[in-house]
């Protein structure tokens, strides 16, 4: 079995999908980063006490969307044609809408959600992850944000589903809590 451990990264550099070598806090791998604790704080909320079949199901498919999202951002900007017609996995309008639908359901639901304004994260341990899964999504969203004010190739479709996911996590948390 291969060793995770390559030593290729102690000088501070790591590769991005097609080989390229960059530093550890360049933009895109600190976007994936970014992701990647978002993706952890996800499986955080999935084993929090409450989270039951359905909302494990949502949450695992943003995950499965994250892993494409993170791909497509671990190509430098000359590659992200590259990657797209590549056999890597890339998001698409699909899961967008996908996520649209689940906020439309809670939105309009029976009974529909309770809130007022600001949320105070804690009321329950689910809803607390929600919301720790919630700020780390917006987090990593101001970051693509930045990206593109520094002229980096960030896709419009990964900026919205990024946003939309921090609303369904909100929503989600406010469930959590009734």
């Amino acid at each position: 079995m291969m060793s995770i451990a390559t030593r290729t990264g102690d000088d501070g550099t790591t590769g991005l999908v097609f080989g390229q070598r960059v530093p550890k806090d360049h933009p895109r791998v600190e976007a994936v980063g970014r992701l990647d604790e978002l993706n952890a704080a996800l499986g955080m909320a999935k084993v929090a006490a409450g989270a039951g079949p359905a909302l494990t199901r949502t949450l695992e498919d943003i995950q499965r969307d994250l892993v494409n999202v993170m791909g497509e951002l671990s190509a430098d900007d000359a590659d992200q044609e590259r990657y797209l017609q590549s056999k890597f996995g890339s998001l698409d309008d699909s899961a967008l809408l996908r996520l649209d639908g689940e906020i439309e359901k809670l939105e309009n639901g029976d009974p529909p959600l309770r809130f007022d304004g600001w949320a105070t994260p804690g009321r329950t341990p689910l809803a607390a992850a929600l919301d720790v899964a919630r700020v780390t999504a917006r987090r990593a969203e101001r970051h693509l944000v930045a990206m593109r004010g520094q002229g980096r190739t960030v896709r419009g479709l990964l900026l919205r589903y990024v946003n939309r996911a921090s609303d369904l996590l909100w929503l989600l948390a406010r469930q959590a809590e009734q």
